[in-house]
């Protein structure tokens, strides 16, 4: 149906070279079509979203829009996005589409945008290539069954944690 919305989120590794994906699938005639349209034409100054290949001429299905959280900060981190970091992902959505979490007949009809975290301090190019290949995975899959739990958020919620930062009590 056009209004189904499947939003997912993964965090995969430690330090510099984690990735963090966030996914919004859902119909091209839906907000996710029209959302995707509207990143694709209205790039800001150091975030310009596209369209995440296989390899050249080769987009993955569903159309997926990469979109960065953090601004290239050099020439080298900006290769990270546009290399190791977009065939993660690319990878990470065809799996979830070989796999079945997302339906074989959605692949034409359906738009992913993913936004996508990669650390200025990163360099190992084929980590970042792993952690956002299973990231991008389990995002999609965590979508798909609207994981995390309700009951989970609100057994964690008197101990919320991250990679930086810990409440002390």
């Amino acid at each position: 149906m056009p209004g189904d919305v499947q939003i997912g989120e993964s965090f995969v590794g430690e330090g510099a070279h984690a990735a963090h994906i966030n996914t919004v699938l859902g119909h091209r005639d839906g907000p996710v079509g029209t959302a995707w349209a509207t990143a694709l034409a209205t790039p800001s100054s150091g975030h310009v979203p596209f369209v995440a290949v296989l390899r050249p001429s080769l987009p993955v299905k569903p159309l997926t829009l990469f979109v960065t959280k953090s601004a290239p900060d050099s020439d080298a981190h900006g290769l990270l996005i546009w290399g190791p970091a977009q065939a993660g992902v690319a990878s990470g959505i065809a799996d979830a589409l070989a796999e079945g979490d997302i339906p074989a007949a959605w692949a034409d009809t359906h738009a992913i945008i993913a936004a996508v975290w990669v650390n200025p301090a990163a360099t190992d190019a084929e980590q970042i290539y792993r952690n956002n290949r299973q990231s991008a995975r389990e995002a999609i899959r965590n979508g798909a069954r609207s994981l995390p739990a309700t009951e989970e958020v609100v057994a964690a919620r008197a101990a919320p944690r991250n990679p930086f930062f810990t409440p002390e009590s």
